[in-house]
């Protein structure tokens, strides 16, 4: 998928499979920027985080809380799973089925941090999890680098007119 047309038909396979919790596709940090860095007028909240997590876990119920809070509003969350691309079958799909979570998941299949997280977010060290806040038409980049707390989120987002 190295063209604008791939690009496309993942966006809209995300749409069509999101709600499908076991459905998670394997992208590459340049397709991961493609969908997080248009220029509209969406906030895309983005956690990354692993299964073997134990902090990443005991906050993913506070994303899909989210989700369901500014589901009317431009706000998209997205996981993006660190796990290896050898383990979504036997432990990601798995884990996102069994706790029924509704956000968009993504494994995102890199295993160099070094290789784009500077594009990225220059003040993370790699430890998980971590979420960041991006809207790059109204110039929005919100970096958390710490497990986040109840409410934590809501409080960033409504810092900005959506």
């Amino acid at each position: 998928m190295k063209s604008g047309l791939g690009i496309m038909l993942l966006i809209c396979w995300l749409g069509v499979n999101s709600a499908k919790s076991q459905s998670i596709p394997v992208v590459k940090f340049d397709q991961l920027q493609q969908l997080i860095t248009k220029p509209n007028d969406t906030l895309y909240v983005v956690n990354f985080w692993a299964t073997w997590c134990a902090p990443c876990v005991k906050e993913l119920p506070l994303f899909d809380a989210l989700k369901r809070t500014y589901a009317t509003k431009k706000v998209k969350v997205m996981l993006v799973s660190m796990d290896t691309k050898k383990t979504l079958t036997t432990k990601v799909v798995p884990f996102v089925r069994n706790r029924k979570i509704k956000s968009t998941v993504l494994l995102l299949d890199e295993t160099d941090l070094n290789t784009w997280v500077d594009k990225l977010v220059p003040e993370w060290s790699g430890a998980l999890p971590m979420t960041v806040l991006l809207n790059k038409k109204q110039n929005i980049r919100r970096f958390v680098g710490k497990p986040v707390e109840d409410g934590e989120l809501e409080s960033i987002i409504n810092q900005y007119k959506l």
